[in-house]
């Protein structure tokens, strides 16, 4: 079977002459799916298409409408979506507030608020198809022109905190900070195109990140709570930062998507703080119905409580440590500017040893730029020496043998195992370091300008993704203070490349950089776990950790 057409257009170049059911051949089932869905193909068709059915699609199980199901997770106080930086914000959200995409554990993208779209040949030209019959809450047509406008937010680069601008900036004028008035088009009330100033292949993945949530016209962080117009199914009841949410089911709003979600009548998001023990304590009570994120050895605890399952996903979430090479000491120094002392930090750890120690092995080895071998583009690099002695001779040559290291972290889980782990090996290799923690309620507030601490990271649907908003010069979420133009060069150029294969040859210079310049230490890639008690649905672990309230249901 050979496509010779794509959703009734040109093929996109990069399956080559043969179409589809070639590339298929030649690419991992995952990117793939990760490629044909990101332009336009559904799930099931990108499936069909390598000979397959749908084997990923988890087993049908009939739902109970009703119900409440407890949730525990943190709670940190809410804010623009654009801005958010913390995954279990948009657990809330997610009730009133929807996505134009979804992506699946499967590695594919599935429509959402949008009914599908088109890309051209190089990626330079995106057609947005609006799906037909959503209404917002408030009983007002959901349209292209919505659309467009959070679009045109997302673009807005004086917002302080956006975390979708460095996302989008093919659409953006670097003179306004702003989209430009060219960039996004209005074609008709379900149409909307998106021109673009170079090639851009990510952007539908992400529209599917947990900062592109669309709000309604007028919206406001302040009222989001009081005025909470939305597309989805749920209202807001309550928000208390550090202790308890929660969602209640909007039985006067006619939800487009009624008869496939919301079968549930409250949602409550329980926070137990970031301590795991104490997760236990309240499973063992009855309080929780499921973890948002089960680690280390305490995945084994909760394997032995009656009636819980585990859950598990192949992912490129991580943990890693950092240094933010503009942040000052104490002293007024920048001890991480110099890239003797990045690189010496980052050749006294063995990597393999923290995975062990911090999350008792479960996850893989990772290499130290943030490229995971998930990724459709991942390029194999010669492993790095781990190497004590010479750490130590670089700082010497550096005059910063005797400088104390403060690394900062969580007070508890995986932040502080991870932490821990690799203070003992700077000190085992004669690098003087101190341990800081703090609770998450102060963490969070600063966590991208601390000198040295230990952070996560989600998993993203593409690499090049994950390197465009976390390590390009000036982006929102770049908290490693790393600027360099060659990196910001071969980012621009491996978003325009469609192919894996071609992208990988230019992932492969970028790995290398992050690399060579020392600026992570990126120990493992971690296995995602989650529990849920048995007969709860919809809250199974999520390969980007993502929990929609829609899909929560008890068997019937």
């Amino acid at each position: 079977m050979i496509f010779r057409k794509w959703n009734g257009k040109p093929m996109p170049a990069f399956f080559g002459e043969k179409g589809p059911e070639a590339a298929a051949n030649r690419l991992s089932r995952r990117d793939f799916l990760a490629v044909a869905t990101s332009y336009g193909a559904t799930a099931a068709t990108a499936w069909a298409m390598m000979g397959l059915p749908r084997s990923a699609q988890a087993e049908t199980v009939a739902p109970r409408q009703g119900g409440t199901v407890r949730i525990q997770q943190q709670l940190v106080a809410l804010k623009d979506p654009r801005t958010f930086d913390f995954n279990q914000l948009a657990t809330f959200t997610r009730g009133w507030l929807e996505y134009l995409v979804r992506y699946n554990s499967d590695g594919s993208f599935s429509p959402y608020l949008l009914a599908g779209w088109e890309i051209n040949d190089d990626a330079t030209l995106y057609t947005l198809n609006v799906r037909d019959g959503v209404r917002w809450n408030n009983g007002d047509a959901f349209t292209a022109a919505d659309v467009a406008r959070n679009i045109e937010r997302f673009c807005d680069t004086t917002l302080e905190g956006n975390a979708m601008h460095s996302r989008l900036g093919a659409l953006i004028d670097a003179d306004t900070g702003q989209a430009r008035a060219d960039a996004i088009e209005v074609v008709d009330a379900l149409t909307v195109r998106l021109h673009l100033s170079r090639p851009d292949i990510s952007l539908i993945a992400s529209f599917s990140d947990y900062p592109a949530a669309i709000v309604p016209e007028g919206f406001s962080a302040e009222t989001m709570l009081s005025n909470p117009v939305g597309t989805g199914p749920y209202l807001p009841q309550r928000y208390d930062v550090g202790v308890h949410a929660t969602l209640v089911r909007n039985d006067d709003h006619e939800w487009w998507n009624a008869g496939n979600g919301a079968w549930m009548d409250q949602i409550d998001l329980i926070d137990l703080g970031a301590d795991p023990v104490s997760y236990i304590a309240a499973a063992e009570a009855g309080e929780i119905d499921a973890t948002y994120d089960t680690a280390g050895d305490y995945i084994e605890m909760f394997d032995q409580l009656p009636g819980w399952q585990r859950n598990e996903v192949v992912t490129a979430a991580t943990v890693l440590a950092r240094t933010n090479q503009l942040t000052e000491d104490s002293d007024g120094n920048l001890p991480y500017a110099d890239v003797r002392v990045r690189r010496a930090l980052q050749m006294a750890i063995d990597n393999e040893a923290v995975l062990e120690l911090a999350v008792a092995g479960f996850g893989t080895t990772a290499e130290n730029h943030h490229v995971a071998p998930v990724h459709p583009e991942y390029a194999e690099l010669p492993p790095q020496a781990h190497d004590p002695a010479g750490a130590r001779a670089l700082l010497e040559e550096a005059g910063m043998a005797e400088y104390e290291h403060e690394l900062i972290s969580l007070e508890a889980g995986f932040w502080a195992s991870t932490a821990d782990a690799i203070a003992a090996q700077l000190r085992a290799a004669g690098i003087p370091v101190r341990r800081t923690v703090y609770p998450g309620s102060t963490f969070w507030n600063n966590w991208a300008t601390y000198p040295f601490s230990v952070t996560n990271w989600n998993h993203r649907p593409l690499g090049i993704s994950t390197l465009a908003i976390a390590y390009t010069s000036g982006a929102s979420w770049n908290e490693t203070g790393f600027a360099n133009d060659r990196f910001d060069a071969l980012v621009n150029e491996a978003l325009g490349l469609a192919d894996p294969d071609a992208r990988r040859e230019v992932m492969a210079q970028l790995q290398g950089i992050l690399q060579d310049e020392g600026v992570i230490i990126q120990p493992f890639w971690r296995g995602l776990y989650n529990h849920t008690r048995a007969g709860l649905h919809g809250a199974e672990i999520h390969i980007q950790q993502e929990l929609w309230p829609a899909d929560f249901y008890w068997a019937a």
